[in-house]
């Protein structure tokens, strides 16, 4: 069962400790559960793990918690935006596992399918693979890999209903599906929240049954990673009326 919570922080109310493996849906700015985020900061939780497919940039997103010095291992495919990341893991004071990036989505999606382990040919012969179990499968080698199941997982949807089944907006979709499923408890944000039954069958993408509490999300300017500033006009003159290059 779902319940509505009228604030972030209500929403975590007693979902956190010190340790907890922490999930967080988004892929750097785009999709991130930003209220639930600032309300984990605000928590003074320390010594998380938090799976996420990067650490958001700094002053922003996941950065708030490494700014906060709450996190000690991350779990994560590319951190390449965050200064402080770099500088945390560097002087020994962040532990971080890398996983290449499909491979930590199927890690997610195999912890919410009760699927404990699997293998995969991504990694073999690099440092991805040491000390993992190995196996041949039709000729090749694959390396095994474990599942990711979280402590909490928190996403961000487009579209919620009260039975807490969840839509995304283009995207913005990115990881918080894996994300919902791979947590022992979910926790979501979303920018709409309409009646149980309103929302189509056929366009729900995370069913209820994943979301244990849910939260309007707060109205905010939407920040951008990478701005791009080169004229739309010098591109389309490459192009005749036909649509084919001069």
């Amino acid at each position: 069962m779902t319940t509505l919570h009228l604030t972030a922080t209500d929403a975590l109310a007693g979902a956190l400790t010190d340790g907890c493996i922490l999930a967080v849906g988004g892929f750097g700015l785009s999709g991130i559960p930003a209220d639930l985020i600032e309300a984990v900061r605000d928590s003074g939780v320390t010594g998380l793990t938090v799976v996420s497919n990067n650490m958001g940039v700094d002053g922003l997103g996941l950065g708030l918690l490494l700014e906060a010095g709450q996190v000690r291992k991350v779990i994560s495919s590319y951190v390449g935006e965050n200064k402080l990341f770099a500088e945390q893991f560097l002087d020994g004071r962040l532990e971080v596992e890398f996983s290449p990036q499909g491979t930590l989505a199927e890690r997610l999606r195999a912890g919410g399918a009760g699927i404990p382990a699997f293998y995969t040919k991504t990694g073999v012969g690099t440092q991805v693979a040491e000390g993992k179990p190995h196996a041949d499968f039709d000729g090749a080698s694959y390396v095994q890999e474990r599942a990711i199941v979280a402590d909490v997982s928190l996403v961000r949807a487009h579209t919620a209903d009260t039975a807490g089944n969840l839509t995304y907006r283009y995207t913005a979709r990115n990881f918080n599906p894996v994300v919902a499923t791979a947590g022992r408890l979910t926790i979501a944000e979303a920018e709409h929240i309409v009646p149980a039954g309103d929302l189509d069958p056929d366009h729900v993408v995370t069913p209820g049954v994943y979301v244990q509490r849910l939260v309007p999300a707060t109205a905010r300017v939407k920040p951008i990673e990478q701005r791009t500033v080169r004229q739309r006009d010098a591109v389309s003159t490459a192009f005749s009326s036909e649509g084919a290059l001069r």
